[in-house]
């Protein structure tokens, strides 16, 4: 497991550079359910994602959570290096949705790519000019969807990321997920399993209508 075979620009970065993140970076292999960032004072360092998938999220006052991002193989979590960043103005957490691996470069190693490497610079912003997108998007999502429509996403997306349909959600994760009461989630589900859209059981949901969840998304 090589770092040179993850790292998106590594081509571009001068050799006395890739020796120094060869050097620098560690790999470590996570637990399910293992939050690496919470807050904008935790600085774990800029993480690359070997396998597995992490989920980035917001918490709100009363404690609601919800989803902005997903990481997936080979993506950069540019927020567990966010005390290199001093724009950013809100505290995400994030933590792992099934065991993963990563590389992790430290901080100030980081910063140094950063000052001295026009290419990784420009990576960056373009993965943070990316990440933006991804949240206005949620935002329009949050604003202009109803909230069935939203659901259907979500159910499609969450059967396309693990290849299945039969997912092993709770509604209460729904509810993070999608930034509302677990009450809500529940009574959708119902009406979804009622129009035979899905099938409930205890903490799973299957999908038997993929179509028509299509539809509702649309």
């Amino acid at each position: 497991m090589q770092l040179f075979e993850y790292f998106p620009i590594w081509d571009q970065l001068s050799s006395d550079w890739q020796k120094r993140l060869e050097q620098a970076a560690a790999y470590r292999e996570i637990p399910k359910g293992t939050v690496i960032h919470s807050g904008e004072l935790d600085c774990l360092g800029l993480v690359l994602v070997v396998r597995g998938r992490l989920r980035a999220y917001i918490v709100s006052e009363d404690g609601r959570e919800i989803t902005i991002y997903r990481l997936l193989e080979r993506d950069f979590c540019l927020f567990s290096a966010s005390c290199m960043m001093k724009n950013i103005q809100f505290e995400v957490t994030v933590e792992t949705e099934t065991e993963a691996a990563v590389w992790i470069i430290p901080p100030s190693v980081f910063k140094g790519l950063m000052e001295e490497s026009a290419a990784a610079a420009n990576y960056v912003n373009q993965l943070m000019a990316g990440r933006f997108s991804e949240v206005v998007w949620l935002m329009e999502q949050i604003m202009w969807k109803s909230f069935d429509s939203r659901l259907a996403s979500f159910l499609l997306e969450e059967s396309s990321l693990e290849e299945s349909e039969r997912l092993k959600l709770t509604h209460e994760k729904i509810a993070d997920h999608l930034g509302t009461a677990r009450e809500v989630v529940t009574r959708m589900l119902r009406y979804f399993q009622g129009e035979g859209l899905v099938r409930l059981s205890r903490g799973t949901v299957e999908i038997l209508d993929r179509e028509g969840l299509e539809k509702l998304a649309e």
